[in-house]
């Protein structure tokens, strides 16, 4: 990341890896948005991602939280700027709106400087060039991390898809519960029989894609 990013971005890419679910919820965004949560009234799109990144502030201006106190003004803003595209690109909504223009630009350095580069100054230029191509692989590397846990051994990667299934049946029940709809498959306990095929469509669908783009960097 140094190589690319500067100590500030990556300050602020790290407290918004820590803080990008704060305070979560235990359902998605659709959830909130049926249920007209009062989160939906304070924030149109993003729901969930808005709120965690409100909370991250929150804290980061909390009496002994203020860890960013010493940074001049443009600096702060230009932090706080950041950590919000960062935890804002956890929607996966924006993440898969995103990925086609990421493989669009690694084509485009592929192209210019060969694949097989590696010499620090090029790929520094490359990605320093752009602003926008800058928060599009920070947009990716937050969504690599977001979903990290396929890659942990398979005693770790069991026991998160087992906490994840168990919060998506709890959502589900109350789909059925409170809005009198059929969730989705993946929320659906009755269909629990399935969810080691959904757990492989989900690695093969989202996680997959963002680590084949990943080795290109």
């Amino acid at each position: 990341m140094q190589a690319i990013f500067s100590d500030l971005e990556c300050l602020a890419i790290i407290i918004a890896c820590l803080s990008h679910d704060l305070d979560h919820r235990g359902t998605n965004n659709q959830f909130q948005i049926r249920t007209m949560s009062p989160l939906v009234n304070l924030y149109s799109t993003s729901v969930l991602e808005h709120h965690h990144f409100d909370r991250c502030i929150m804290l980061l201006n909390t009496k002994g939280n203020d860890i960013l106190c010493t940074l001049s003004h443009d600096e702060y803003r230009r932090a706080v700027s950041i950590m919000e595209k960062a935890i804002l690109a956890t929607d996966l909504s924006r993440y898969f709106a995103k990925l086609p223009e990421f493989r669009q630009v690694l084509d485009d350095r592929i192209s210019a400087v060969g694949e097989e580069t590696t010499n620090d100054i090029v790929v520094k230029t490359m990605w320093q060039t752009e602003t926008s191509n800058r928060e599009l692989l920070m947009s990716m590397l937050m969504t690599a991390s977001d979903v990290s846990a396929s890659t942990k051994p398979w005693p770790v990667q069991k026991k998160s898809a087992e906490l994840v299934a168990n919060e998506f049946f709890e959502q589900g029940d109350l789909e059925k519960q409170k809005l009198n709809i059929k969730p989705e498959a993946v929320m659906d306990r009755d269909l629990s029989h399935q969810f080691p095929q959904m757990q492989i469509e989900f690695i093969d669908t989202i996680c997959a894609p963002v680590y084949k783009v990943r080795v290109h960097i």
